[in-house]
């Protein structure tokens, strides 16, 4: 027994019976001798952090189009906090952290720059539109090539969870629908932060419902969150919140939108037009 077929009888001795074994995975799209080292999950991960589209997130924003100073959220720095939060999660309900990472970080490899504005420019001039997380999948199964292979030509589980990590479809993994949700509580909470930061808006500002329910400080929001996913999917074969915390999560939403995403004093005019010309 190499030391992958170690891991993989690991994974069947320790990990919950809802949790996707890398022994069972449904495979890739093109054959590819077994690593004696690495898990299939693993080696996805580590093809996604090595590729060059993952590098290059580090220079797209995230929120603020212009943005003076070295403490705003960029898409990578996203992307960390989305791995972070998505495998506490997977580790307490003790599903696959290794495809859970995979997922957290390709997840958005095929965002624009200029953030949401230049996705919305880019589906307003592509014949047939533009969506970030189906961009993310090509960028995977084309865009990112060697010479030696086309794509990364990842496992079906970890294309399934970078595609559906937005949107109405559910992935098949719980590992999937774990980025789905942590995506979400990663994003609004940071982007408040980097709000209140900027004097966009205060503390004061944001729905006094939801700040009784998540707590009056980004450290007790994002925890409290966390908490609240793992309480709700013990045991169970989906993952999900309570409805309290459903619902004034979206109220957070909501007020993002009308407060900091869609305000001009984050997307001034004059930087909406230099998005439109470059894209």
């Amino acid at each position: 027994m190499n030391l992958r077929e170690s891991f993989e009888e690991r994974e069947f001795q320790e990990l919950s019976p809802y949790a996707a074994h890398s022994r069972n995975s449904r495979g890739r799209d093109r054959y590819e001798p077994e690593c004696d080292i690495r898990t299939v999950y693993q080696r996805d991960r580590d093809r996604i952090l090595h590729s060059k589209a993952f590098r290059r997130m580090k220079d797209k924003t995230q929120v603020f189009l212009a943005a003076q100073g070295d403490h705003y959220r960029t898409r990578l720095t996203h992307t960390l906090e989305v791995s972070q939060i998505a495998r506490t999660i997977a580790r307490a309900l003790n599903l696959n952290e290794d495809l859970t990472e995979a997922i957290a970080l390709g997840h958005d490899l095929g965002h624009t720059p200029f953030g949401h504005n230049g996705e919305e420019v880019l589906n307003k001039i592509h014949p047939g539109g533009f969506e970030h997380n189906v961009q993310s999948l090509r960028v995977a199964d084309v865009i990112e090539s060697t010479q030696s292979r086309r794509g990364m030509n990842l496992t079906m589980e970890v294309r399934d969870g970078i595609v559906n990590h937005t949107g109405p479809v559910r992935p098949f993994t719980l590992e999937g629908q774990i980025v789905k949700i942590s995506d979400r509580i990663a994003y609004i909470n940071h982007d408040i932060d980097d709000a209140i930061r900027s004097g966009v808006i205060s503390a004061e500002d944001l729905p006094e419902e939801a700040i009784r329910v998540f707590g009056s400080t980004h450290r007790m929001r994002i925890n409290n969150m966390v908490v609240d996913v793992i309480t709700n999917s013990d045991g169970r074969d989906i993952i999900c919140q309570s409805e309290e915390y459903k619902t004034n999560l979206d109220a957070l939403r909501t007020f993002m939108f009308a407060n900091v995403y869609k305000s001009s004093r984050v997307k001034r005019e004059e930087d909406l037009n230099k998005v439109e010309v470059v894209i």
